[in-house]
Protein backbone atom coordinates (compact mmCIF):
# COMPACT_ATOMS: atom_id res chain seq x y z
CA UNK A 1 0.00 0.00 0.00
CA UNK A 2 1.19 3.34 -0.87
CA UNK A 3 1.64 5.63 2.24
CA UNK A 4 3.16 9.49 2.57
CA UNK A 5 5.68 9.43 5.08
CA UNK A 6 8.60 8.21 5.99
CA UNK A 7 12.10 9.74 4.39
CA UNK A 8 13.08 6.75 3.16
CA UNK A 9 10.31 6.44 0.59
CA UNK A 10 11.08 9.95 -0.78
CA UNK A 11 12.60 9.30 -4.42
CA UNK A 12 10.08 6.74 -5.31
CA UNK A 13 6.79 8.33 -3.71
CA UNK A 14 7.68 11.53 -4.93
CA UNK A 15 6.34 10.09 -8.64
CA UNK A 16 3.20 8.17 -7.21
CA UNK A 17 1.65 11.00 -4.87
CA UNK A 18 -0.06 12.64 -7.98
CA UNK A 19 -1.64 9.25 -8.86
CA UNK A 20 -2.56 8.00 -5.44
CA UNK A 21 -6.20 9.28 -4.27
CA UNK A 22 -5.38 8.38 -0.44
CA UNK A 23 -2.56 11.15 -0.86
CA UNK A 24 -4.13 13.48 -2.24
CA UNK A 25 -7.06 13.44 0.27
CA UNK A 26 -4.55 13.52 3.38
CA UNK A 27 -1.96 16.48 1.64
CA UNK A 28 -0.93 18.78 4.13
CA UNK A 29 -0.98 16.31 7.14
CA UNK A 30 3.09 15.88 8.35
CA UNK A 31 3.68 12.14 9.17
CA UNK A 32 3.82 12.84 13.05
CA UNK A 33 1.18 15.19 13.30
CA UNK A 34 -0.15 15.36 16.82
CA UNK A 35 -2.83 12.83 17.74
CA UNK A 36 -6.16 13.82 19.48
CA UNK A 37 -8.66 11.11 21.32
CA UNK A 38 -12.54 12.08 20.78
CA UNK A 39 -11.75 13.59 24.61
CA UNK A 40 -8.76 15.57 23.81
CA UNK A 41 -10.78 17.19 20.74
CA UNK A 42 -13.81 18.01 23.04
CA UNK A 43 -11.94 20.63 24.89
CA UNK A 44 -11.37 22.34 21.58
CA UNK A 45 -14.76 23.80 21.45
CA UNK A 46 -14.17 27.76 22.01
CA UNK A 47 -15.30 28.12 25.15
CA UNK A 48 -13.89 30.34 27.79
CA UNK A 49 -10.93 28.22 29.25
CA UNK A 50 -10.51 25.95 27.04
CA UNK A 51 -6.78 25.94 25.27
CA UNK A 52 -8.48 26.22 21.50
CA UNK A 53 -10.95 26.01 18.70
CA UNK A 54 -11.08 22.67 16.64
CA UNK A 55 -12.72 20.40 14.10
CA UNK A 56 -12.34 17.20 12.39
CA UNK A 57 -13.08 16.13 8.95
CA UNK A 58 -12.76 12.59 7.69
CA UNK A 59 -10.18 12.61 10.96
CA UNK A 60 -8.15 15.30 9.74
CA UNK A 61 -8.41 18.06 12.81
CA UNK A 62 -8.05 21.65 11.82
CA UNK A 63 -7.60 24.85 14.18
CA UNK A 64 -10.72 26.96 13.35
CA UNK A 65 -9.49 29.66 15.37
CA UNK A 66 -9.68 32.39 12.35
CA UNK A 67 -13.57 31.82 11.87
CA UNK A 68 -14.68 31.83 15.64
CA UNK A 69 -17.92 33.82 14.48
CA UNK A 70 -19.08 30.79 12.64
CA UNK A 71 -17.52 28.00 14.64
CA UNK A 72 -17.67 29.12 17.84
CA UNK A 73 -19.47 28.94 20.83
CA UNK A 74 -22.93 30.73 19.31
CA UNK A 75 -21.98 30.45 15.85
CA UNK A 76 -23.87 28.86 13.27
CA UNK A 77 -21.53 26.30 12.90
CA UNK A 78 -20.68 25.90 16.11
CA UNK A 79 -22.08 22.42 16.56
CA UNK A 80 -18.61 21.19 14.30
CA UNK A 81 -16.67 22.37 16.69
CA UNK A 82 -14.62 20.02 19.28
CA UNK A 83 -15.58 16.70 16.97
CA UNK A 84 -15.69 15.43 13.34
CA UNK A 85 -18.97 15.75 11.98
CA UNK A 86 -18.14 15.01 9.03
CA UNK A 87 -21.35 13.30 7.47
CA UNK A 88 -23.08 16.80 8.53
CA UNK A 89 -21.01 18.38 5.87
CA UNK A 90 -22.59 16.69 3.30
CA UNK A 91 -25.87 15.92 4.85
CA UNK A 92 -26.93 19.44 6.56
CA UNK A 93 -27.86 17.82 9.16
CA UNK A 94 -27.13 19.56 12.40
CA UNK A 95 -29.19 17.98 14.82
CA UNK A 96 -27.21 15.39 17.36
CA UNK A 97 -27.82 12.49 15.40
CA UNK A 98 -26.57 14.10 12.08
CA UNK A 99 -22.81 15.88 13.38
CA UNK A 100 -21.14 12.14 13.54
CA UNK A 101 -18.11 10.96 11.79
CA UNK A 102 -19.81 8.21 9.74
CA UNK A 103 -19.79 8.21 5.76
CA UNK A 104 -22.37 5.21 5.62
CA UNK A 105 -24.26 5.57 2.91
CA UNK A 106 -23.95 8.39 1.31
CA UNK A 107 -24.22 9.05 -2.24
CA UNK A 108 -21.73 10.01 -5.14
CA UNK A 109 -23.00 13.79 -4.34
CA UNK A 110 -22.46 13.41 -1.40
CA UNK A 111 -19.01 12.46 -0.99
CA UNK A 112 -18.10 14.79 -3.59
CA UNK A 113 -19.63 17.77 -1.15
CA UNK A 114 -16.96 15.87 1.50
CA UNK A 115 -14.43 16.37 -0.42
CA UNK A 116 -14.49 20.06 -1.38
CA UNK A 117 -14.53 20.64 2.07
CA UNK A 118 -12.08 18.78 2.86
CA UNK A 119 -10.14 21.53 -0.13
CA UNK A 120 -12.13 24.48 1.86
CA UNK A 121 -10.64 23.51 4.86
CA UNK A 122 -6.85 22.83 3.71
CA UNK A 123 -6.76 25.91 1.93
CA UNK A 124 -8.14 28.00 4.29
CA UNK A 125 -6.85 27.14 7.82
CA UNK A 126 -4.22 24.99 9.55
CA UNK A 127 -3.97 21.26 9.69
CA UNK A 128 -3.28 20.34 13.84
CA UNK A 129 -2.94 16.53 13.46
CA UNK A 130 -5.15 13.31 13.70
CA UNK A 131 -8.26 12.07 15.11
CA UNK A 132 -8.24 8.53 16.93
CA UNK A 133 -11.14 6.57 15.85
CA UNK A 134 -12.94 5.97 12.93
CA UNK A 135 -10.21 7.06 9.86
CA UNK A 136 -7.11 6.69 11.76
CA UNK A 137 -5.30 4.39 14.68
CA UNK A 138 -3.77 5.43 18.10
CA UNK A 139 -0.57 4.86 15.35
CA UNK A 140 -2.09 7.75 13.33
CA UNK A 141 -2.39 5.74 10.38
CA UNK A 142 -5.12 5.11 8.13
CA UNK A 143 -7.83 2.91 8.87
CA UNK A 144 -9.30 0.63 6.70
CA UNK A 145 -12.57 2.85 6.55
CA UNK A 146 -10.68 5.73 5.35
CA UNK A 147 -9.49 3.62 2.92
CA UNK A 148 -13.01 2.88 2.01
CA UNK A 149 -13.98 6.65 1.78
CA UNK A 150 -11.34 7.58 -0.33
CA UNK A 151 -11.70 4.72 -2.91
CA UNK A 152 -15.32 6.49 -3.06
CA UNK A 153 -14.42 9.66 -3.14
CA UNK A 154 -12.09 8.88 -6.30
CA UNK A 155 -14.90 6.76 -8.37
CA UNK A 156 -17.00 9.83 -7.65
CA UNK A 157 -14.80 12.43 -9.29
CA UNK A 158 -14.61 9.59 -12.59
CA UNK A 159 -18.50 9.61 -12.46
CA UNK A 160 -18.10 13.45 -12.14
CA UNK A 161 -15.92 13.75 -14.96
CA UNK A 162 -17.87 11.42 -17.09
CA UNK A 163 -21.28 13.43 -16.46
CA UNK A 164 -19.64 16.98 -17.78
CA UNK A 165 -18.04 14.81 -21.10
CA UNK A 166 -21.29 13.53 -21.55
CA UNK A 167 -23.05 16.57 -21.22
CA UNK A 168 -20.86 18.08 -23.71
CA UNK A 169 -21.30 15.34 -25.94
CA UNK A 170 -24.76 15.21 -25.73
CA UNK A 171 -26.41 18.58 -24.18
CA UNK A 172 -29.83 18.46 -22.99
CA UNK A 173 -32.56 19.75 -25.35
CA UNK A 174 -34.58 23.03 -24.88
CA UNK A 175 -38.49 21.65 -24.42
CA UNK A 176 -41.84 22.95 -24.40
CA UNK A 177 -45.14 21.48 -23.43
CA UNK A 178 -48.60 22.54 -24.68
CA UNK A 179 -52.01 20.79 -24.05
CA UNK A 180 -52.61 22.07 -27.34
CA UNK A 181 -50.03 20.72 -29.49
CA UNK A 182 -48.15 18.81 -26.84
CA UNK A 183 -44.46 18.11 -26.38
CA UNK A 184 -41.53 20.44 -28.11
CA UNK A 185 -38.63 19.54 -28.26
CA UNK A 186 -35.74 21.23 -30.23
CA UNK A 187 -32.12 21.93 -30.03
CA UNK A 188 -30.06 25.66 -30.26
CA UNK A 189 -26.43 26.45 -29.82
CA UNK A 190 -27.39 27.51 -26.07
CA UNK A 191 -29.72 24.21 -25.08
CA UNK A 192 -29.10 22.67 -22.13
CA UNK A 193 -26.72 25.89 -20.89
CA UNK A 194 -23.90 24.05 -23.10
CA UNK A 195 -22.38 27.30 -25.39
CA UNK A 196 -21.13 25.36 -28.35
CA UNK A 197 -20.53 25.86 -32.12
CA UNK A 198 -23.44 23.71 -33.52
CA UNK A 199 -26.71 23.10 -32.77
CA UNK A 200 -27.75 19.80 -33.18
CA UNK A 201 -30.81 17.30 -33.48
CA UNK A 202 -33.15 16.14 -30.92
CA UNK A 203 -32.81 12.44 -29.63
CA UNK A 204 -33.70 10.53 -27.07
CA UNK A 205 -30.01 8.81 -24.98
CA UNK A 206 -30.24 5.41 -23.49
CA UNK A 207 -27.85 5.41 -20.21
CA UNK A 208 -27.57 2.20 -19.16
CA UNK A 209 -28.95 1.61 -15.34
CA UNK A 210 -31.04 4.85 -15.34
CA UNK A 211 -34.02 5.42 -15.95
CA UNK A 212 -35.91 6.87 -18.45
CA UNK A 213 -34.62 8.32 -21.90
CA UNK A 214 -33.98 12.42 -21.77
CA UNK A 215 -33.87 14.40 -25.05
CA UNK A 216 -30.06 15.04 -25.89
CA UNK A 217 -29.04 17.34 -29.39
CA UNK A 218 -26.40 15.16 -31.31
CA UNK A 219 -23.77 16.44 -33.44
CA UNK A 220 -24.88 15.44 -37.13
CA UNK A 221 -22.01 16.05 -39.06
CA UNK A 222 -17.88 15.75 -38.90
CA UNK A 223 -16.14 13.33 -37.08
CA UNK A 224 -17.42 11.23 -34.08
CA UNK A 225 -17.03 12.63 -30.53
CA UNK A 226 -13.39 11.99 -29.74
CA UNK A 227 -11.71 11.25 -33.54
CA UNK A 228 -11.20 15.00 -34.65
CA UNK A 229 -8.64 14.02 -36.52
CA UNK A 230 -10.31 11.07 -38.15
CA UNK A 231 -10.61 11.03 -42.20
CA UNK A 232 -12.40 7.45 -42.01
CA UNK A 233 -15.88 8.12 -40.91
CA UNK A 234 -19.10 9.43 -42.49
CA UNK A 235 -19.62 12.77 -41.59
CA UNK A 236 -22.49 12.09 -39.71
CA UNK A 237 -21.29 13.54 -36.29
CA UNK A 238 -22.14 11.61 -33.24
CA UNK A 239 -25.86 10.22 -34.82
CA UNK A 240 -24.65 6.63 -35.15
CA UNK A 241 -23.68 6.05 -31.25
CA UNK A 242 -25.65 2.66 -30.30
CA UNK A 243 -27.09 4.66 -27.15
CA UNK A 244 -29.46 7.12 -29.35
CA UNK A 245 -32.83 6.62 -31.11
CA UNK A 246 -34.36 9.01 -32.98
CA UNK A 247 -37.57 10.14 -32.22
CA UNK A 248 -40.59 8.76 -34.20
CA UNK A 249 -42.37 10.67 -36.70
CA UNK A 250 -39.73 13.67 -36.65
CA UNK A 251 -37.48 13.90 -39.47
CA UNK A 252 -34.06 12.71 -38.74
CA UNK A 253 -32.49 16.48 -39.37
CA UNK A 254 -35.00 18.34 -38.02
CA UNK A 255 -33.20 21.05 -35.28
CA UNK A 256 -36.96 19.97 -33.72
CA UNK A 257 -39.21 17.74 -32.94
CA UNK A 258 -43.14 17.71 -31.27
CA UNK A 259 -45.08 15.01 -30.14
CA UNK A 260 -48.58 15.43 -29.65
CA UNK A 261 -50.15 14.40 -26.30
Amino acid sequence: ALRCRGAMWRGAAAALLGLAAACLLRRGFEPRARLLSAAELRRYRGAPGEPGLYLALLGQVFDVERGRKHYGPGGAYSGFAGRDATRAFASGDFSPAGLVDSVSGLSPAELLSIHSWLSFYRDNYEPVGKLVGRFYDENGAPTEALREVEAAIEEALKLQAESVQQQQQFPPCNSEWSSAKGTRFWCSRESGGVPRAWAGVPRRLHRPGSQGTPCVCVRSSGPPWGQPGSSQHRDRGDLDDPRLQQYEGCHPLAEQCVLPT
